[in-house]
């Protein structure tokens, strides 16, 4: 286990882990000032490519954006999710997370519980491959969204579940749109530290899609704040570029770069 993942799994009970997500060296050099865990998300499929669902985004994309995220990072615990599919089987999975881990220097490697894959997790980890779980209401197998955890049964499911993910030898565990005394239930019985989305401040730490926050995926969910506007900032700025194209005020002479004007 690496000196960084001991050092997530320590902030249990002692500090709350902060946690975003990156898809490229530029956002990833500004988020790792701050972030305790830098996520390279298949969230991408929705931000960045437009597509339906996290479904049909490939290993190959997944890879290509984490070597940017990766050289914009310093200090946070990089981790990278494994596409849909990509971990069907234990061979599959583990070919998978080694070509990940071995071209992107990646530090962990994250997978969403469709209650049945305990063994692939088991099977990594005993492969020196760090794995982060994912509970609750998963994209990658949930077609509908809706809050998890709602009644008694579904709680003690859940915690079921995250005791079998922590048992096979995950270091942490992604709590996505749990109730709140659901996530207070896990996070209490976890030795291994939670992350919570969508599911109260009841979790170890907190983890947010960069682009929801920032107001630039257009996708503004209850659990999601909005920390600041940037779609309005970016789009003053490219009214003020448009306006001074127009009236030939940029280029100035300051912008020439040999002090003249073409021809």
């Amino acid at each position: 286990m690496s000196q960084k993942i001991k050092k997530i799994i320590n902030k249990k009970n002692v500090s709350k882990i902060v946690s975003l997500t990156a898809y490229s060296k530029n956002i990833a050099k500004i988020l790792d000032k701050y972030c305790d865990i830098i996520l390279v998300g298949d969230s991408m499929a929705n931000v960045l490519y437009g597509q339906e669902n996290t479904h049909k985004i490939s290993l190959t994309t997944i890879i290509n954006h984490t070597i940017s995220v990766k050289k914009g990072i310093k200090k946070s615990l990089l981790v990278v999710d494994m596409p849909k599919g990509t971990y069907s089987s234990k061979n599959k999975a583990r070919k998978n997370a080694r070509l990940v881990m071995r071209l992107t220097k990646c530090d962990a490697i994250k997978i969403e519980s469709n209650k049945k894959n305990y063994k692939i997790i088991k099977d990594l980890t005993k492969n020196k491959i760090p794995v982060m779980g994912h509970i609750g209401y998963t994209p990658q197998f949930n077609k509908k969204f809706s809050v998890q955890g709602d009644t008694e049964k579904k709680s003690k499911k859940l915690l079921e579940e995250a005791l079998s993910i922590e048992k096979a030898g995950a270091f942490s565990i992604v709590l996505e749109c749990l109730t709140a005394n659901t996530s207070k239930l896990i996070t209490s019985n976890l030795k291994i530290p939670t992350i919570g989305i969508g599911s109260s401040s009841n979790c170890d730490g907190q983890i947010l899609v960069t682009d929801d926050m920032l107001g630039l995926s257009g996708f503004y969910p209850k659990f999601v704040k909005k920390y600041t506007f940037l779609n309005r900032i970016i789009e003053k700025a490219v009214k003020k570029y448009t306006k001074e194209v127009k009236k030939m005020s940029f280029p100035s002479k300051k912008n020439f770069l040999n002090g003249t004007r073409a021809k």
